[in-house]
This record gives C-alpha cells, structure tokens and sequence, in this order.
C-alpha cells in the first residue's frame, strides 16, 4: 500500500477559523449596528418630536421624561451589548432620585437628566455611522477578507470610543457617586448580616442555656422541701448553666467589639486573636497614634479573619501580622507559609472582605500561588481620632 509520504503528499493542518473569537465579536458587534442603530433613532426622534412638540399641552412634558427614561435603559442595553462584544467595560450611571417625592420634582429631575440627553445624542448621531459599519464590514467579508481582522478592529475602536464618551458617567464626580451608593449598598448588606449573625448567636447560646436555667432552677425551687440534697444538686448543675452562659455572651460581645482594642488599642488586641490562632502567629504594630475607632475596628477584624482563614484553609506552620502608617493609609499584611491558592474569586470569603474594605475606599490584594506562601495586603484610609 502506497502513504502519503510515500507520494511526496504533505499533511494538512487540522482545520480552524481565520479569526479568533475577539475578531468574530467585533465583526458581529459591527454587523448589528445597523439594526440596533436604526431602532435608537427612531425611538429617539419620535419621542423628542412628540414631547417637544406637545410640550404646550399637559400631556407633552411628561412624554419627554418617559422618553428620556427609555433613552437611559436603552443606553443601558448598549452597554451589555458593547460589554459583551467589545469587551468595554464602563461604569453604570448613577440612577436617577428626585430630591423631593411628588410628581413634579421627578418631572423636573427627569427633564434635566444630563445621562437621559447623552444617550439620546448617542443614538442620534449613531445613525450614519451604523450604515457606514455595516456597509464597510458586510463588503469586506467578501472582497477585503484578508484584511478585515484590521478593518474590524479599527471601526470596533471607534465603537468603543464613543460607548466610553457617550454612555458612561458624565464626570469624574459622577462615577464616585455611583461608587459610594455601590459602596453604601455593600455596608448595609454588610450591617444586616451582622446583626442576622448576633440575633442567631444570642438565640442559638446565651438565651437557650438561660431558659433552661430558669427551668432547672424551677424544678429545684418545687425539690427544695421535699429532697434538699437534690436541689441543692440541681441548683449546682445552674450554677454551671450560668457560668457557660456568661463565657458565651462575653465571647458575643468580644465579636462585636472586643474591650481591649477599645482600652488598649490594635497591638495588644491583635496580639490577643494571634494567641488563639491555631498556627504560631508574629504580630508587629508600627503606629505612633491610633487610628480612628472605625478604622481601628475594621483593621482588627480584618485581621481576625484572616487569621481563621489560615487557621481553617492554609496548613500553615507559621504567619506574621504587620501594620503600619504610610502616606494617609493604614498598611496591613498578613503573610503564611501554607499551601497556598487563596483567591478573592468565586465567592471566597476573602471576596467578601475586599468588597467590605472597598465600602470604605480601602482595597484587599492577594498574592497565593499554588504551593504557597501567601500574602495579603489591605489598605485603609487614615483617619485620627476625634
């Protein structure tokens, strides 16, 4: 039998695609601009055209604030779709809130929506520009195809640009607004989570053992008479009862906000969690003041946590806990010898604290390559005490 080699023939590669995914989604992102184009202006055009003109009537201004309000979700749909296709990630525009309920402060907050007006000037100057994409993209598919991954990405760039100027927030002070209602979000999430936690926690310990104490001390009070000896048995077994009681409402209340970092600060009470961490831990504190009290009890539970989460998850034999003063910011590092992957990813524990320090400008990064060691580094603003 004759092989290929045998012939002199060459292999052929495996088959696969021209382009990779990115170039394939610039060019379907491209080739639906005229679609989605098309529909923004005639929405636009209709809406501004009625509400402008009726705007003499009762009915012609509120018209135009329902239309500047399906001009924001409209942007919002851009959004997904340049997210999706292009890759551009760009801040959600804060929402809109009147300063006052009724009526006509919406009115008049909707009427002067600078986002509502942005967006309705994207879709009507997007109109041209979507004929212009689609033609230019449609015909290079069949007579300019080895040139059209540099086509596409050239007019995707020009998308992405104006996505960026048009459909994001207005100003600087208007992303860090939308960053504060995120962050405010995160806090009380945050707070309703604790108090869930404490609520459980004083169900579950402190007030079970109590109603069983106030049962056993009710059998002994009816045993008093008739056999002594029992209830003096049964009113030592309360005693008892009282004393787990007391050690599980003071390890509540040391949860809450432990009384040595109130009287003695973060070194001795960060001194006190690494003594119960299950793994040797080396605490240093370089702080000539101390911060303010809720700067000083977030670092501690920072800290607190981290500690568990080595404790738990990293089989370490050893870590260290430093924090320092540097440039206005509050400087925590916690560090271990285990084995590693530690990621604030997939939900982790450690994804809830970064979004806990976000809530209060501060910021948590990682560094845990498979097989070790770890390193975790927070961030928080300074702030003196008042």
């Amino acid at each position: 039998m004759t092989t290929n080699s045998q012939r002199g023939d060459t292999p052929l590669p495996p088959a696969r695609l021209a382009f990779d995914p990115a170039t394939w989604k610039e060019i379907a992102y491209l080739l639906t601009n005229l679609a989605v184009d098309i529909a923004g202006f005639v929405y636009v055009v209709v809406v501004l055209s009625l509400g402008i003109g009726l705007s003499v009537t009762v009915v012609g201004l509120p018209l135009l604030a329902l239309g500047l309000a399906g001009c924001r979700l409209l942007g919002w749909l851009e959004r997904i779709r340049a997210r999706g296709l292009l890759g551009v990630a760009v801040d959600e525009p804060r929402r809109l809130r009147p300063g006052r309920m009724g009526f006509f402060p919406w009115l008049w907050t909707s009427l002067k929506d600078p986002v509502a007006w942005r967006h309705a000037l994207y879709f009507l100057a997007r109109l041209p520009w979507g004929i212009a994409t689609f033609a230019i993209t449609l015909t290079s598919l069949f007579v300019a195809w080895p040139v059209l991954p540099f086509i596409a990405r050239g007019l995707a760039n020009a998308d992405r640009a104006m996505v960026r100027g048009l459909l994001s927030p207005s100003d600087e002070l208007e992303r860090r607004i939308a960053e504060l209602e995120s962050d405010r979000g995160t806090v009380v999430d945050t707070a309703a989570a604790d108090l869930r936690r404490i609520e459980r926690d004083l169900h579950d310990g402190a007030q079970a053992r109590l109603v069983a104490l106030a049962m056993d001390l009710g059998l002994a009070k009816e045993k008093l008479l008739e056999d002594p000896e029992a209830a003096a048995r049964m009113v030592g077994d309360a005693h008892g009862e009282v004393k787990l009681a007391l050690q599980e409402l003071r390890d509540l209340a040391r949860g809450i906000h432990p009384a040595v970092l109130t009287d003695r600060g973060l070194d001795a009470a960060l001194s006190s969690v690494a003594a119960r961490c299950t793994v040797p831990v080396q605490v240093s504190v370089d702080l000539q003041a101390r911060p303010a009290p809720a700067i000083e009890g977030i670092a501690y539970f920072t800290v607190s946590e981290l500690l568990q989460n080595i404790s738990k998850h990293s089989g370490a034999e050893r870590a260290a806990v430093e924090l320092w003063r540097s440039d206005g910011r509050l400087m925590i590092q916690v560090r271990d010898n285990g084995r590693g992957g530690a990621s604030t990813a997939n939900g982790s524990g450690l994804a809830g604290l970064a979004e806990r320090l976000g809530s209060v400008d501060g910021l948590l990064v990682v560094d845990s390559p498979q097989g070790g060691p770890t390193t975790v580094t927070a961030e928080l603003p300074w702030r003196d005490r008042g």
